[in-house]
């Protein structure tokens, strides 16, 4: 629970330990501006909300309140047009067109005799009524009754606005269908967070989503797909599938009705038709609109980018222009997203049309006919009042006159664009793509890769880089998720959610004032209405961490974090399950031994992992041939007593490619050396090979080295991806220097996607015995 209060004001933080410490602000996001008070101001049967004949529109809100305190708490509160200002046990709810908060701002007055809402428009009203319910006991989000709770609110004053008018999450239901049940509930959490777009992706390689009248065969056939990947991309080679026909796809009735409903949530719904790239589907119900109108086009059944793409024809403009006058039909947003990003130009290249084309238009390149073709879209969808966003590749060739650009590339296509003085969208893939990992990947379900912990999500502050000009034309933030390896609704929201409320209060709370360690604190209560709403989140913020130091004598010590500093830690070292009678732990636990720690946390987190305490460990070593972009500058990945648990988090292994990876490490004297070993890593379709071979030599004076092995690391190229290890025993050897050559396996073979390009070799641990 939160006991100290923290006072936001619109360009400064104050923090304070105020009078009230008997009141929790547990608010997420957190207000812009708040000052908390003494007291409560109590809900029972007596309690009115009031709201004039005047201000009509506000009634709905007003009732969504009594509706929901009369769900949980049995309370059935009057919505009454009229009483005396000043009137107790009263819930005011009001406009104040003068209030200069916005549109979407509020003003709230919570005291003890009664509670005032104003705002200067229904939309403000509705971000207050968010507010008013986190005020509330969780037990408000509770769709049942529940009993011995107090209904009080805490005696506050909010005033209230967003930094960013652009606060989204992108859902994208191509790659695996969602129900509109889903895509409801998935609003309903937006609204929750202060949220107000959900950019939909509707079409891709592996679906198309959306009911379009003139065009039929897009559901017909664009929305199936014969079979999908079985497991990540790069797990089998070759790759495997399940044989089973997959689809779905919304009729317009249905998103009519998810579109009305968003609108009562305040959540505009952003349609995206990708072009000309990830066309897969649409190519498979029309194939006329490819380069090659006899091909056989198939719904994508795996994942990543496809190489066809719409052909520039005046029959696909036409096709494109007919799609996106019914899509705009049916969604009343000012924008729609066009795509725009990884459009490959080989069938363009090779399309005596496009060349043509380039010729008769003036363009350079490829590059430009992508421009000319995103151009030539957003010429039409202006004409129609509306206006485009897309991927950042859209910078590429020229942007489009009046694009909004939406950064996923890092951050430096936001910053360009910005500077060219058009709005952007910053969503970066290493800070907002929810599809990554949040935790240790050996434990979580199978994701796209990367690490994403919910810290390094709100950390990210999207201004920065910008200069105070270029600021002005960043619309907002928006996380997005793609369902690759996200099949069902429960898994979007263990991938989503507790992420997505770090991205809204970054998108709510003002410039410089987020504190993580306040957030995480005023989370744990928030995680509670989650659980009353029955959302799968993930409780990856609970987690262990573990990070290997050396102490001056050089022992490898262990350090516990965890993000949940309420809770405490206990661990033990003999293999035993621990328990709360088991060591607390305090300090960094000093390890003289391989030793797998165990430990839980009251909150109910749990931890294993093995340590190797070895003759290398936290020793230096070189590279031979490192390349100036070295991914392990510290050199401390091979010697940290560490060893990677997973293929897929690539921050756990040291990659070189198109090279030998050769280190040597220095023990600092002549030791007995009786074992060598190293972990390697075959991935076969990230072009990540095992070395062909491994020597191991041992030296004294760092000059001459004896060959202790030299073998070849033998394995299928088929199959899944493996950890692979190489072990030299030796009996008696002694050596201070130890050398590890690992023989790169050259360009990948015929028949491989990457044929002819140089591999890569990936290597962790080196553990020396």
């Amino acid at each position: 629970m939160k006991k100290l209060l923290f006072v936001f004001s619109l360009a400064f933080l104050t923090c304070t330990s105020l009078c009230a410490q008997d009141n929790s602000y547990n608010l997420v996001p957190f207000p812009a501006q708040f000052n908390g008070g003494d007291g409560k101001f109590v809900v029972n049967g007596q309690t009115k909300i009031i709201v004039t004949a005047k201000d009509v529109l506000l009634k709905p809100i007003a009732q969504s309140l009594a509706n929901t305190l009369k769900t949980a708490s049995k309370l059935n509160l009057a919505v009454a047009p009229a009483a005396p200002p000043t009137a107790t046990n009263t819930i005011f709810i009001r406009l104040n067109k003068a209030l200069g908060l916005g549109n979407e701002g509020y003003k709230l007055l919570v005291g003890k005799e009664r509670v005032i809402l104003e705002s200067a428009t229904p939309q403000g009203a509705f971000y207050g009524l968010q507010t008013i319910l986190q005020l509330l006991p969780t037990a408000v989000f509770s769709p049942t009754p529940v009993e011995n709770v107090a209904w009080t609110m805490p005696v506050c004053q909010i005033q209230d606005k967003p930094r960013f008018v652009h606060r989204g999450l992108m859902l994208d239901v191509a790659r695996h269908f969602m129900p509109a049940s889903f895509i409801k509930k998935y609003i309903d959490l937006l609204a929750l967070h202060k949220m107000n777009v959900l950019h939909w992706h509707l079409t891709d390689d592996q679906g198309w989503r959306i009911e379009i009248k003139k065009y039929p065969k897009l559901t017909q056939v664009g929305s199936k797909r014969k079979e999908t990947l079985v497991g990540h991309y790069s797990e089998n080679y070759p790759q495997k599938y399940d044989g089973k026909e997959y689809g779905g796809f919304y009729t317009q009735a249905e998103i009519k009705d998810i579109v009305k409903y968003a609108q009562a949530k305040y959540v505009t719904i952003i349609p995206e038709i990708e072009l000309p790239g990830h066309a897969t589907a649409a190519l498979a119900a029309y194939p006329e609109l490819g380069c090659e109108p006899s091909k056989n086009y198939q719904v994508g059944t795996k994942w990543g980018v496809m190489y066809d793409v719409f052909c520039p024809t005046e029959t696909t403009f036409t096709f494109l222009q007919d799609v996106l006058t019914e899509v705009m039909a049916l969604f009343p947003s000012k924008y729609i997203h066009i795509g725009g990003d990884e459009c490959p130009k080989d069938a363009w290249k090779q399309s005596t049309f496009c060349q043509e084309l380039i010729k008769k238009q003036g363009l350079k390149d490829e590059h430009e006919l992508q421009s000319y073709f995103i151009k030539r879209i957003e010429k039409f969808v202006n004409s129609k009042k509306k206006s485009i966003i897309g991927w950042d590749e859209i910078l590429e060739g020229g942007v489009a006159p009046n694009a909004t650009v939406m950064s996923w590339r890092g951050t430096s296509g936001g910053i360009e664009a910005a500077k060219q003085k058009h709005n952007v969208i910053m969503t970066p893939t290493t800070y907002y793509y929810l599809d990554y990992y949040q935790g240790n990947p050996a434990k979580e379900p199978l994701a796209i890769g990367g690490y994403l912990p919910i810290e390094k999500v709100y950390g990210y502050d999207p201004a920065d880089g910008f200069d105070e000009v270029s600021k002005k034309y960043i619309l907002g933030v928006q996380g997005n998720l793609w369902t690759e390896y996200v099949p069902t609704p429960e898994q979007v929201e263990y991938m989503t959610f507790p992420r997505a409320t770090a991205i809204a209060e970054s998108a709510w709370m003002p410039s410089g004032v987020k504190n993580f360690e306040d957030f995480a604190m005023r989370l744990k209560e928030h995680l509670k209405r989650l659980d009353y709403l029955k959302v799968n989140y993930s409780k990856r913020i609970l987690d262990v961490r573990a990070v290997t130091q050396f102490n001056n004598q050089g022992q490898l010590q262990v350090r516990l974090d965890k993000l949940d500093s309420d809770s405490k830690t206990y661990y033990t070292t003999d293999g035993n399950q621990p328990t709360t009678s088991s060591t607390e732990y305090t300090m960094p636990i000093t390890l003289d031994k391989i030793t797998t720690i165990k430990a839980i946390t009251t909150a109910g987190a749990t931890f294993e992992e093995k340590f190797f305490v070895h003759r290398a460990k936290g020793k230096p070593y070189k590279y031979a041939n490192a390349p100036a972009d070295w991914a392990d500058p510290d050199k401390k990945k091979l010697t940290d007593g560490q060893v990677a648990q997973s293929p897929q988090n690539s921050a756990e292994w040291v990659q070189i490619s198109g090279k030998d990876l050769e280190i040597t490490i220095d023990l600092g004297e002549v030791k007995p050396v009786t074992k060598v070993s190293a972990n390697f890593l075959k991935l076969i379709l990230y072009n990540i090979f095992p070395p062909t071979s491994v020597e191991i030599g041992l030296s004294r004076d760092g000059e001459s080295f004896k060959e202790a092995l030299s073998q070849p690391v033998n394995y299928q190229l088929e199959g899944g991806w493996q950890i692979l290890p190489v072990v030299a025993d030796f009996k008696t050897a002694r050596a201070r220097y130890i050398r590890v050559r690992a023989k790169n396996a050259g360009n990948a073979p015929a028949g491989h996607p990457e044929a002819g390009r140089p591999t890569t070799i990936s290597m962790d641990e080196v553990v020396v015995d």
